[in-house]
């Protein structure tokens, strides 16, 4: 496939790529970037699709790589942050008894965090409400790194094993 023609093909489908991003990402700017590897990625692999199924494998990559986003460790640390991804589409959709709920459903969690013992206590407060990283904790409670990861992973257990004792209940 020439240049041209592959140009031709990005013009077309565009908007289908932008799409199937947007949909699983909900980041304007994030949907953006994956739109280009999709075309980057269908670029160095185009002599490999048959032209009669162009449009199924370009949203097939594009919801690849889409997907491999949200797995990446650089959107579950930014999703964690304070700043929503996406805050203009979410301000937009969210209503107010949505946002109570939602700070009422942190303060629980806050309180669940407040419960563990030690010393899974410190290690989850510098992590999940101090967002500090395994490695600046380590150093402020002088503890080993894996043992402040063994820490936070106990941690997310016992967290997850509490929240879902009560939700059963419920």
């Amino acid at each position: 496939m020439t240049n041209e023609n592959f140009n031709a093909v990005v013009v077309q489908y565009e908007k289908l790529v932008f799409t199937v991003c947007y949909q699983l990402v909900r980041d304007y700017h994030e949907a953006q970037n994956l739109t280009q590897e999709t075309f980057i990625s269908a670029y160095n692999h185009i002599d490999n699709c048959d032209q009669a199924n162009l449009k199924p494998w370009l949203a097939r990559i594009a919801t690849n790589k889409a997907k491999d986003y949200l797995k990446s460790a650089y959107y579950r640390h930014t999703a964690l942050s304070d700043e929503p991804v996406g805050e203009d589409v979410v301000s937009i959709e969210r209503s107010p008894d949505d946002i109570t709920l939602s700070k009422e459903q942190e303060q629980y969690i806050r309180d669940k965090i407040y419960t563990l013992k030690e010393p899974y206590l410190k290690v989850s407060v510098m992590f999940f409400l101090e967002e500090k990283s395994p490695d600046e904790i380590a150093v402020l409670l002088g503890r080993p790194k894996k043992t402040v990861q063994t820490q936070l992973y106990r941690a997310k257990l016992a967290l997850q094993t509490m929240l879902k004792g009560e939700l059963c209940d419920v």
